[in-house]
């Protein structure tokens, strides 16, 4: 017997929606609509998609786009001059630079000036050590997303036995935290953990988040383990993830597709994040 699809495309659709309705019922009470502004530099074909889906979804769900396109000759200090300025508009509620930047732009120098408070990808210092002390504010979108999926189809969290291979910034580490506030037992594997295989098939909860093509296979997943697969990778022009999908789904009980399982959830999370920010700003 196959295992569950975690549709993605379908969860993220129901937190658009309700983002979209709580939108129409601040505007119809008078208020003005949340605004997010991205920039994006250089001409990185993948980084243009996920900016124009964002604006797109943005349109969608009534939150005005600010969109700033800027070559990839433009200095640090005129980035952080925009993020500053950005920082301090009524009209803007949500920040996002989009990743990656230029070798000559230090990431984390215009991450870090980014108001926490309009910090809508959940990666400055202040939002990232909210999270860890597990007084929210902003979170990261890819593993609140996931943990969004996880909600909507009832996946037991307390007491399972959680292993995340990858440690990124941006997804394994917060999600490692977001599940040990959820009293998961997390295992965080990365690209020197010795056995690795054997620590996977311990997983009640399986997240693959290394960026390598096919590195979860069949014999790393235990029977009946909840796989989630955050890898977009590019093999012979084909989108696959981190996961074998065809062997490990006839041992999985549940595993999230690529594409239409994490991925979509992240757009709408920083839709959902944009909208928070806004409220707090506002006390709307």
């Amino acid at each position: 017997m196959g295992a569950t699809i975690l549709d993605g495309k379908k969860v993220s659709q129901l937190v658009k929606e309700k983002v979209k309705k709580e939108v129409r019922e601040l505007l119809e009470g008078g208020a003005t609509p949340p605004g997010l502004a991205v920039a994006l530099v250089g001409e990185d074909p993948a980084s243009k998609i996920y900016v124009r889906k964002k604006g797109e979804a943005c349109e969608e769900a009534g939150i005005t786009s600010h969109q700033y396109n800027l070559p990839d000759t433009v200095t640090q200090e005129e980035l952080l001059s925009l993020v500053r300025d950005l920082n301090g508009r009524e009209d803007v509620n949500g920040i996002l630079v989009q990743l990656p930047l230029p070798s000559h732009v230090d990431s984390k120098t215009v991450l870090e000036v980014v108001d926490p408070l309009k910090d809508v990808d959940g990666f400055h210092p202040y939002n990232v050590g909210k999270l860890v002390a597990n007084d929210v504010n902003l979170l990261p979108c890819t593993p609140s997303g996931i943990m969004e999926i996880l909600d909507h189809y009832r996946i037991p969290i307390e007491g399972a036995d959680a292993v995340i291979i990858g440690r990124s910034d941006i997804v394994g580490k917060p999600m490692a935290i977001m599940l040990m506030h959820r009293h998961a037992t997390i295992t965080v594997c990365h690209s020197r953990t010795r056995n690795l295989a054997q620590v996977a098939a311990g997983a009640d909860i399986l997240v693959a988040a290394l960026g390598k093509a096919r590195l979860v296979t069949a014999e790393m997943v235990k029977e009946g383990a909840v796989v989630i697969d955050v890898g977009m990778n590019r093999v012979e022009g084909k989108l696959t993830g981190d996961v074998d999908f065809e062997a490990v789904s006839e041992k999985a009980s549940h595993i999230t597709p690529v594409p239409g399982g994490v991925g979509p959830m992240t757009v709408a999370m920083l839709l959902k994040n944009t909208l928070t920010a806004y409220r707090k700003q506002t006390g709307r």
